[in-house]
């Protein structure tokens, strides 16, 4: 890791981080890193690179999911599978502070670029591994995406009409968490590796800590709240509900006069009281009935009935504004095209145009701005994902200290290989 070098700096700047994984966990982790200053190197298979390249392409070759996952990353095309490529990984390693990598698990050790083979070279580097289940465990084995870590996480089960089967949000939510969470792990043990330096001690042998352990279903789980605890205490096992969360009355989506929905989080004991007076419902605020949320949710149906009376009498602007002078959360129901032109949207700079290639002609592409605001970033995207292999030639020569040769080479076997 390279010092900062002034006060204004990205917080990562300096920081290399070898991004060995393909789909959604493992690049979302990466794109936060690259977000916020460190150079992000993204190994793509030669020929076809991540996957997700052309998931939902109606236009074009290159998806905009992958556009927006692969930002402010470079690509260079290495084939894994074979042993220049395991070298130039190796080489690369030297000077990268951290590895993630969503194989499963066991398939880094096979290619012989494993934990003990990074930190040979380079003892002080961060492996970051998310796979489905985790790296021990009498399912470490298995394959695993983001759905069937929702599955086994318990999130489907709780998800959806109680009268149909286990739905899902439309996004992948597993892979997204353990993104997040292989982030964490790496900075925690980044910053555990400074905290000792600083102090004049060094880890080793089992004492290291220098992977980050991140298994889909476990990062899903964490997130479920009391799940398992409310069995254990009350015999309950929560059921699907809906849009609603169990007992937590009133709030939900409510139609308006113009068709549309808003939903409102009235749950809090002032903000219930709030609604209810700004509904037209001082009967309500006042029932001492209703001061707990267990009185409210027993009262649920009636309640939840006379919102949806108030919200279909009015229009949605018009129910937003009353709600918000009352100081009741309330939101629309927004959808892709609504958001993209929200003023509160473009204020923050959370969709940003850019200039990106879908078909032939280069064309303004507005993606999701970047988490969270700092005072040293000004939150511009510098680019979107990158072409396949656009930067092998010069990774491999500034980074990893390739001649020409060598890089001839290596560009022959991607030829081959495509």
């Amino acid at each position: 890791m390279q010092p900062l070098a002034n006060v204004n700096a990205l917080p990562l700047d300096g920081v290399r981080v070898l991004e060995l994984g393909n789909f959604i966990a493992a690049p979302f982790a990466a794109r936060i890193f690259a977000d916020f200053g460190a150079e992000v190197i993204k190994i793509e298979k030669p020929g076809s690179g991540d996957e997700v390249r052309d998931w939902r392409t109606p236009r074009g070759k290159t998806s905009m999911i992958f556009r927006t996952l692969g930002r402010n990353k470079k690509s260079v095309e290495l084939d894994l599978r074979d042993e220049r490529g395991r070298e130039a990984i190796l080489e690369l390693a030297k000077s990268t502070d951290v590895v993630i990598e969503n194989f499963r698990p066991g398939t880094l050790e096979r290619w012989g670029i494993g934990p003990d083979q990074l930190t040979a070279v380079n003892p002080d580097i961060v492996l970051v591994r998310i796979s489905g289940y985790g790296q021990t465990g009498p399912y470490r084995d298995r394959a695993g995406f983001g759905s069937a870590a929702e599955s086994f996480a318990g999130l489907r089960y709780i998800t959806g009409e109680p009268d149909r089967p286990a739905g899902r949000a439309a996004a992948p939510i597993g892979d997204s968490v353990a993104g997040l969470y292989g982030v964490i792990g790496a900075l925690m043990l980044m910053m555990k590796r400074q905290r000792l330096k600083s102090a004049g001690l060094e880890a080793s042998g089992d004492k290291a800590d220098n992977v980050a352990d991140v298994a889909l279903y476990e990062s899903v789980f964490s997130i479920l709240e009391s799940l398992v605890p409310d069995y254990d205490a009350y015999g309950v096992i929560r059921q699907r509900q809906g849009a609603v969360l169990p007992g937590v009355v009133p709030a939900g989506a409510y139609p308006t006069a113009d068709d549309l929905e808003v939903v409102i989080g009235g749950n809090s004991n002032s903000v219930f009281q709030r609604l209810m007076v700004a509904i037209g419902r001082a009967d309500l605020a006042n029932d001492e009935s209703l001061t707990s949320t267990s009185a409210r949710s027993a009262r649920e149906q009636e309640l939840n009935a006379a919102i949806r009376e108030w919200t279909s009498a009015h229009d949605l602007d018009a129910a937003l504004e009353i709600l918000s002078e009352a100081g009741v959360p309330a939101a629309p129901v927004f959808d892709a095209k609504s958001l993209a032109e929200d003023e509160h949207y473009i204020a923050r700079d959370m969709v940003q145009p850019m200039e990106v290639v879908v078909e032939d002609q280069p064309e303004l592409v507005r993606f999701p701005g970047i988490v969270p605001k700092i005072a040293s970033h000004d939150g511009k995207i510098r680019w979107v994902g990158p072409d396949l292999g656009a930067d092998t030639d010069q990774v491999l020569r500034d980074v990893a200290g390739y001649s020409d040769e060598q890089i001839d080479a290596l560009s022959q076997e991607v030829v081959n290989q495509s």
